[in-house]
């Protein structure tokens, strides 16, 4: 569930204000956004992030965020439900609240499919993501589909039979779609 906090707000605003508040907020076209999620898109996410996680660990290639990780994207603030950043693009940890600079793959889980709000919310992060280059992944647990949305290729949907692939964020990375939705 992701709730509208409707302040309307300059991103500099949002960044002092934020610093002040419990909880989890994204800067969305001018608006705060408080973000939550239901259990199972939370769970959901969770499998997704120990199968990324893992991978990134055994191939020493980055870091993995969870849902309470924000990055700057395109002069917004999003968290993602997973991100992950390459260690060329993030050598050290950082103690920011929100990464200087976007993931390079980004993990979206819909909690709530029916919510027109929530999905407006999705396509104006999912523009964003890919005008700063990152690879996106949306994740709708009800129909369980993953969509992968890459810079200059066609969006692919993948069912619950299918494969998902890292291609050259996450090279070698392939995860049964199946997998994710799995008890």
């Amino acid at each position: 569930m992701v709730i509208n906090a409707k302040l309307e707000m300059s991103v500099e605003m949002f960044d002092e204000w934020v610093a002040t508040q419990e909880g989890n907020y994204e800067y969305i076209a001018g608006d705060a956004i408080e973000v939550s999620s239901k259990h199972y898109a939370s769970e959901v996410a969770g499998n997704i992030f120990e199968f990324v996680k893992t991978f990134v660990r055994i191939n020493k290639l980055g870091r993995v965020t969870g849902a309470d990780g924000g990055y700057r994207v395109a002069g917004e603030r999003y968290i993602p439900d997973v991100g992950y950043v390459s260690y060329a693009k993030q050598p050290n940890r950082s103690l920011e609240g929100y990464l200087s600079h976007p993931p390079d793959l980004a993990v979206e889980v819909i909690s709530n499919p029916a919510n027109a709000s929530e999905l407006h919310q999705l396509r104006i992060k999912l523009t964003n993501y890919l005008l700063e280059g990152v690879t996106v992944w949306v994740v709708n647990p009800e129909t369980e589909l993953v969509e992968i949305h890459r810079n200059n290729h066609p969006v692919e949907i993948i069912g619950k039979d299918g494969i998902l692939r890292g291609y050259d964020v996450l090279p070698n990375f392939e995860l049964a779609v199946k997998d994710i939705f799995e008890e």
